[in-house]
Protein backbone atom coordinates (compact mmCIF):
# COMPACT_ATOMS: atom_id res chain seq x y z
CA UNK A 1 0.00 0.00 0.00
CA UNK A 2 0.90 3.65 -0.79
CA UNK A 3 -0.06 6.87 0.94
CA UNK A 4 0.09 9.65 -1.52
CA UNK A 5 -1.20 13.54 -1.36
CA UNK A 6 -5.37 13.76 -2.53
CA UNK A 7 -5.32 16.08 -5.28
CA UNK A 8 -7.85 17.35 -8.27
CA UNK A 9 -7.88 14.38 -10.60
CA UNK A 10 -9.24 12.09 -7.05
CA UNK A 11 -12.24 14.19 -6.95
CA UNK A 12 -14.55 11.22 -8.12
CA UNK A 13 -12.74 8.39 -5.86
CA UNK A 14 -14.10 11.13 -2.98
CA UNK A 15 -16.98 11.20 -4.26
CA UNK A 16 -17.06 7.15 -3.86
CA UNK A 17 -15.35 7.02 -0.49
CA UNK A 18 -17.91 9.74 0.61
CA UNK A 19 -20.75 7.37 0.14
CA UNK A 20 -19.01 4.40 1.75
CA UNK A 21 -18.24 6.81 4.81
CA UNK A 22 -21.91 7.46 4.31
CA UNK A 23 -22.96 3.46 4.38
CA UNK A 24 -20.20 2.39 6.75
CA UNK A 25 -22.71 -0.48 8.12
CA UNK A 26 -22.89 -2.20 4.31
CA UNK A 27 -26.30 -1.05 4.37
CA UNK A 28 -27.26 0.87 0.83
CA UNK A 29 -28.91 4.02 2.55
CA UNK A 30 -27.69 6.02 0.62
CA UNK A 31 -26.83 6.89 -2.94
CA UNK A 32 -24.19 8.88 -4.36
CA UNK A 33 -26.53 10.55 -6.88
CA UNK A 34 -28.48 11.40 -3.27
CA UNK A 35 -25.56 12.44 -1.03
CA UNK A 36 -24.11 14.83 -4.31
CA UNK A 37 -27.64 16.09 -4.88
CA UNK A 38 -28.04 17.28 -1.04
CA UNK A 39 -26.17 20.47 -0.05
CA UNK A 40 -25.21 19.23 3.44
CA UNK A 41 -23.54 15.91 1.92
CA UNK A 42 -22.24 17.39 -1.33
CA UNK A 43 -19.99 19.66 0.51
CA UNK A 44 -17.24 17.54 1.70
CA UNK A 45 -16.50 16.78 -1.81
CA UNK A 46 -18.07 19.72 -4.01
CA UNK A 47 -15.21 21.61 -6.35
CA UNK A 48 -12.36 19.63 -4.30
CA UNK A 49 -9.80 20.91 -3.91
CA UNK A 50 -10.77 24.43 -2.02
CA UNK A 51 -8.30 26.45 -0.70
CA UNK A 52 -7.35 24.84 2.23
CA UNK A 53 -8.53 21.49 1.92
CA UNK A 54 -5.85 18.46 2.62
CA UNK A 55 -5.92 15.00 2.02
CA UNK A 56 -4.47 11.89 1.44
CA UNK A 57 -5.23 8.27 -0.96
CA UNK A 58 -4.03 5.29 -0.55
CA UNK A 59 -3.43 3.03 -3.08
CA UNK A 60 -2.68 -0.49 -3.48
CA UNK A 61 0.01 -2.57 -5.12
CA UNK A 62 -1.12 -1.75 -8.51
CA UNK A 63 -2.12 2.01 -8.07
CA UNK A 64 -5.52 1.26 -7.25
CA UNK A 65 -7.58 4.19 -4.94
CA UNK A 66 -8.80 1.95 -2.17
CA UNK A 67 -9.25 4.90 0.48
CA UNK A 68 -8.91 8.76 1.41
CA UNK A 69 -9.39 10.84 4.06
CA UNK A 70 -9.62 14.29 3.43
CA UNK A 71 -10.35 17.81 5.86
CA UNK A 72 -12.03 20.87 4.74
CA UNK A 73 -12.69 24.06 6.85
CA UNK A 74 -16.84 24.98 7.11
CA UNK A 75 -17.65 28.54 7.55
CA UNK A 76 -20.66 29.12 10.58
CA UNK A 77 -23.64 29.06 7.85
CA UNK A 78 -22.26 25.95 6.39
CA UNK A 79 -21.73 23.70 8.93
CA UNK A 80 -20.46 19.86 8.57
CA UNK A 81 -22.04 17.07 10.92
CA UNK A 82 -18.80 17.38 12.79
CA UNK A 83 -18.35 21.31 12.94
CA UNK A 84 -16.80 22.49 16.32
CA UNK A 85 -15.31 25.62 15.39
CA UNK A 86 -14.84 27.84 11.72
CA UNK A 87 -11.14 27.25 12.08
CA UNK A 88 -10.97 23.43 12.75
CA UNK A 89 -10.59 21.23 9.36
CA UNK A 90 -13.40 18.51 9.39
CA UNK A 91 -12.42 15.22 8.47
CA UNK A 92 -13.59 12.54 6.55
CA UNK A 93 -12.35 9.06 6.12
CA UNK A 94 -13.36 6.06 4.09
CA UNK A 95 -11.93 2.52 2.96
CA UNK A 96 -13.92 0.36 0.25
CA UNK A 97 -15.23 -2.73 1.83
CA UNK A 98 -13.26 -5.00 0.45
CA UNK A 99 -9.67 -3.39 2.16
CA UNK A 100 -11.52 -2.83 5.67
CA UNK A 101 -9.59 -4.27 8.61
CA UNK A 102 -6.21 -4.26 6.94
CA UNK A 103 -4.90 -0.92 8.56
CA UNK A 104 -5.63 1.00 5.63
CA UNK A 105 -7.77 3.52 8.11
CA UNK A 106 -5.39 3.55 10.78
CA UNK A 107 -2.37 4.44 8.06
CA UNK A 108 -4.76 7.26 6.57
CA UNK A 109 -5.39 8.71 9.64
CA UNK A 110 -1.77 8.74 10.63
CA UNK A 111 -0.69 10.56 7.27
CA UNK A 112 -4.06 13.08 7.48
CA UNK A 113 -3.13 13.74 11.01
CA UNK A 114 0.61 14.33 10.09
CA UNK A 115 -0.58 16.87 7.20
CA UNK A 116 -2.65 18.82 9.67
CA UNK A 117 0.20 18.97 12.07
CA UNK A 118 2.13 20.45 9.25
CA UNK A 119 -0.03 23.39 8.58
CA UNK A 120 -0.06 26.64 10.13
CA UNK A 121 -2.72 27.77 11.74
CA UNK A 122 -4.36 24.20 11.99
CA UNK A 123 -4.25 23.10 15.71
CA UNK A 124 -7.26 20.47 16.13
CA UNK A 125 -9.40 18.85 13.33
CA UNK A 126 -12.91 17.40 13.97
CA UNK A 127 -15.16 14.18 13.07
CA UNK A 128 -18.53 13.04 13.30
CA UNK A 129 -19.40 9.40 13.84
CA UNK A 130 -22.51 7.60 13.71
CA UNK A 131 -23.85 5.81 16.75
CA UNK A 132 -23.03 2.14 16.35
CA UNK A 133 -19.96 2.65 13.67
CA UNK A 134 -16.90 0.31 14.67
CA UNK A 135 -15.09 3.36 13.17
CA UNK A 136 -15.13 5.13 16.36
CA UNK A 137 -12.56 2.59 17.84
CA UNK A 138 -10.18 4.28 15.48
CA UNK A 139 -10.81 7.37 16.40
CA UNK A 140 -10.65 7.12 20.15
CA UNK A 141 -7.31 5.11 19.84
CA UNK A 142 -6.03 7.73 17.37
CA UNK A 143 -6.68 10.51 20.63
CA UNK A 144 -10.12 12.13 19.16
CA UNK A 145 -12.36 12.44 21.80
CA UNK A 146 -16.11 13.34 22.02
CA UNK A 147 -16.95 17.04 22.51
CA UNK A 148 -20.57 16.89 21.88
CA UNK A 149 -23.72 15.19 19.79
CA UNK A 150 -25.83 16.34 16.32
CA UNK A 151 -28.17 13.79 16.30
CA UNK A 152 -27.13 10.23 16.15
CA UNK A 153 -23.85 11.44 16.13
CA UNK A 154 -20.37 12.40 18.47
CA UNK A 155 -18.81 15.07 17.37
CA UNK A 156 -15.22 14.12 18.26
CA UNK A 157 -11.65 16.34 17.99
CA UNK A 158 -8.37 15.67 18.31
CA UNK A 159 -5.74 18.00 19.13
CA UNK A 160 -2.74 18.27 16.84
CA UNK A 161 -0.60 21.07 17.38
Amino acid sequence: MRIRPAAAPDADFLGRVLLEAYNWDGTPRFTLEGLLADPASAHYVAGWPRSGDFGVVAEDASGTPVGAAWARIFPEGDQGYGFVAADVPELTLGVLPEHRGRGVGRALMAELVAAAAAREGVDRISLSVEDGNRAVRLYESCGFRTVGRNGGSDTMVLSVG
